[in-house]
């Protein structure tokens, strides 16, 4: 026991990870997965290393990333190859888009909340849309858009505070983004659809803000958010953050599910699909801001004594369990963390 205890102890490895690469350049982000499991974001290649070019990338990580356009940012397809973003409309200002996929040009300009700007970042199954758009204020409100374009989209509202955005549509209509709280703190938001005002304050890693940038089927959300740990390029560090979908704040940092040994550091989860596919942007240990890919292991079939991680063999891992739990009594203190209810 001495040497398990003079052992680090790791949580259980959950995924393998995935290094996404670029497009010859040292930058690259992942934005959307579908459930085919095809990916899509940006990436920089050579000679002109500062852009951004949309790109469908290669999920195994080998390296057969397609760059699919000019110059681009962030968009959205759904199962259905729909395509949301943004695009200026007869040279005006820039509004949410639904684009005709064809290429011929009748995209369709889905307006604003009385402002003069709009952005569409998702799109269900069902069409749904939404994103954010300014009030006759010019206040940026996340938005549930209208998708034939005649204009009855509906303000989804804040956490008290003057701004929010939605991010993220399942296809059960749920909505996720951020709003602003009444103290003007940035906090992931499961958002109420009717736009009645409902919404819920996902909470952080400790620290003061937080992001939900999608939700899939089943209801897992994920993002970002900031623990109490000081970061030299920000205030706090940004973590990649599977979020409690209830608001208790029962949020989980996703670099404790992955090998530590790996090197990798994960910032910001970007999409998860219904398989529980998880695209993230981060660290890798060359210390290049890459995308990565999260894959669930399988869960093992059989119930072995001793396989405290559910892996299917008994290892170090388990008896690290072991070590950190070790004269834990749930009976004398129900209180210690370690203790979970049945």
């Amino acid at each position: 026991m001495a040497f398990l205890c003079a052992t680090a102890l790791q949580a259980e490895i959950v995924y393998k990870v995935i290094d996404l690469g670029t497009l010859g350049g040292h930058y690259s982000f992942a934005s959307s997965i579908n459930d085919a499991g095809q990916i899509v974001g940006d990436a920089t290649h050579e000679p002109r290393l500062a852009d951004h070019y949309p790109t469908l990338f290669d999920a195994t990580g080998a390296g057969n990333n397609i760059a699919l356009g000019d110059y681009g940012g962030s968009y959205c397809i759904n199962n259905a190859g729909q395509i949301v973003g943004v695009a200026e409309h007869n040279y005006g200002p820039r509004h949410a888009t639904l684009f005709d996929t064809t290429g011929a040009g009748n995209n369709i300009d889905l307006g604003t909340l009385g402002g003069d700007l709009s952005d569409a970042h998702s799109i269900n199954d069902a069409g749904q849309i939404v994103g954010w758009a300014e009030t006759s204020k010019y206040l940026p409100h996340a938005t549930l858009f209208d998708r034939t374009g005649a204009g009855n989209n509906i303000d989804l509202g804040t956490l008290g505070g003057d701004w929010s955005e939605g991010l993220s549509i399942n296809d059960s209509g749920q909505i996720v983004g951020w709003a602003q709280n009444s103290q003007g703190d940035h906090r992931a938001t499961l958002f109420d659809p009717t736009g009645a005002g409902n919404n819920i304050d996902l909470g952080t890693l400790g620290g003061d803000s937080s992001e939900a940038v999608s939700i899939n089927d089943a209801g897992q959300i994920v993002g970002y958010a900031t623990n109490t740990q000081w970061d030299e390029y920000t205030q706090w560090q940004h973590r990649a953050t599977l979020f409690d979908h209830t608001g208790a704040g029962n949020n989980i940092d996703l670099n404790t599910l992955i090998d530590p040994a790996s090197g990798w550091t994960l910032r910001y989860a970007n999409d998860i699909n219904n398989s529980g596919w998880i695209v993230v942007s981060g660290r890798n240990p060359q210390g290049e801001y890459h995308a990565f890919l999260l894959v669930p292991k399988p869960p093992c079939l059989y119930r072995l004594a001793g396989d405290l991680s559910d892996d299917c063999r008994v290892d170090f891992a388990d008896l690290a369990v072991m070590a950190a739990n070790w004269l834990v009594d749930c009976a004398a203190v129900p209180t210690d963390p370690a203790c979970v209810p049945k």
